[in-house]
């Protein structure tokens, strides 16, 4: 594991944008080298604490069971790095490339099949949830969308553009499907149940539906369609009117609740500056970034950043400290530093960095411990067994590397 070291701010943006890069690639030709998943699904099933693979006798955490969640967010992170590394290391990109065009294929086949993505599937490729007695068969109930859909209509969507642009109108309709099912209140967060119109109605009003759809309008206007995100500023409207709490700048999960989670916080300031142009208002600016200052602050408490903190005291309300709100938090402070260029922000993503590489990564093989506690490393799984397939990690660090690039090569011009 590694440390950010010490040294001046210039010092830090000359070394994070290799840094970042490096690593991502590296965890990207890990992935690219296991097996895949039914001969065309990534593999990334591996207990992270002790290194061995999830085979038949760890249950639902082994290869017989494929989560649609990650393989929609991995065909996003593949085809993004496709993309960035096309000219700098075309032979790398191809082999991105390569497993990207199977795994469009392969979701698109079950997208078409259903007309959702699910969560999980069984070795026969037909969706179903967990229960006291193994699994039953999920409803393949056509009015309720989940994250899986949302992620699947993502990973879709830069598939398309990539390898089968003909696709795209198709695939944007399914995605607006997604957003017109949160507007109308038929978005179910919980996954693990039957799916069904009366348990997604009678869920809490959560940000994270509009928080994770928020996140497709940067990927939509860098693929050239943005034309296609008119929804976002009206996502972003309703997260600061009905979530934010002035009295201390936190996201409150549900209006009128105390729960925080910091790191979905976190998250949604890193999607709304993705989207929002370099004139936008400036008060709307100030408070994202008192958001981001205030999760990060509320939240790092012990080894990383707590799940969830009490809006009300202040303290953690969970133990856990999972890895993925750290490359949030250097994704959002590196936006964020762009634009204000704050102390605070800087001093936001510098200690995101140093926590990350020090005390998750692990660099062999390079992946990140996904929880730690007060008392270390735990076996906690939250959403999938599977580890990160470039996406919370590759698609934040790809993100400041950029911004590392651009501030850096400002500094090299001024000088």
């Amino acid at each position: 594991m590694n440390d950010a070291g010490p040294g001046t701010a210039d010092d830090f943006l000359a070394r994070v944008t290799s840094r970042y890069l490096t690593s991502n690639a590296a965890t990207l030709n890990w992935m690219l080298e296991r097996p895949r998943l039914h001969g065309r699904f990534l593999n990334t099933k591996l207990n992270p604490l002790t290194l061995l693979d999830y085979g038949p006798s760890d249950g639902m955490r082994g290869p017989d069971w494929l989560y649609g969640w990650i393989q929609g967010r991995g065909l996003e992170a593949v085809t993004t790095h496709a993309r960035r590394y096309e000219e700098t290391d075309p032979d790398f990109a191809a082999r991105l490339d390569e497993a990207g065009r199977s795994l469009y294929t392969a979701l698109d086949e079950l997208w078409s099949r259903d007309g959702h993505g699910y969560f999980c599937y069984d070795r026969d490729l037909r969706p179903v949830y967990p229960t006291n007695d193994g699994v039953a068969p999920q409803t393949l109930c056509g009015d309720v969308y989940t994250y899986s859909d949302a992620f699947f209509a993502k990973g879709l969507i830069c598939g398309a553009a990539r390898y089968a642009p003909d696709d795209v109108p198709r695939h944007l309709r399914s995605l607006a499907k997604v957003i017109e099912a949160i507007d109308d209140d038929r978005f179910q967060m919980a996954e693990k149940v039957a799916l069904d119109p009366a348990t997604a109605h009678a869920e809490p009003a959560d940000f994270g539906p509009r928080m994770i759809l928020l996140g497709a309008a940067g990927m939509l206007a860098r693929l050239g369609l943005g034309g296609e995100t008119k929804y976002a500023d009206r996502f972003i409207g309703h997260i600061l009117d009905r979530h934010h709490d002035p009295a201390t700048s936190l996201l409150r999960n549900v209006p009128g609740e105390d729960d925080c989670n910091v790191g979905h916080g976190i998250e949604f300031v890193g999607f709304a500056l993705d989207h929002l142009p370099p004139d936008a208002d400036p008060e709307t600016v100030a408070r994202l970034e008192a958001i981001l200052v205030a999760s990060f602050d509320m939240g790092f408490q012990g080894p990383g950043i707590r799940l969830t903190v009490s809006a009300g005291t202040g303290r953690p309300v969970s133990p856990y400290c999972p890895w993925w709100s750290l490359p949030e938090t250097i994704r959002s402070a590196a936006l964020a530093h762009a634009r204000s260029g704050s102390a605070d922000t800087l001093r936001l993503w510098q200690k995101a960095d140093r926590t990350f590489f020090k005390d998750y990564w692990r660099g062999t093989p390079p992946i990140a411990v996904q929880c730690l506690t007060p008392d270390g490393p735990i076996d906690y799984v939250p959403a999938t067994p599977c580890l990160d397939p470039g996406y919370h990690t590759g698609l934040s660090l790809l993100a400041a590397a950029d911004v590392a690039e651009r501030l850096a090569s400002r500094t090299t011009k001024a000088n």
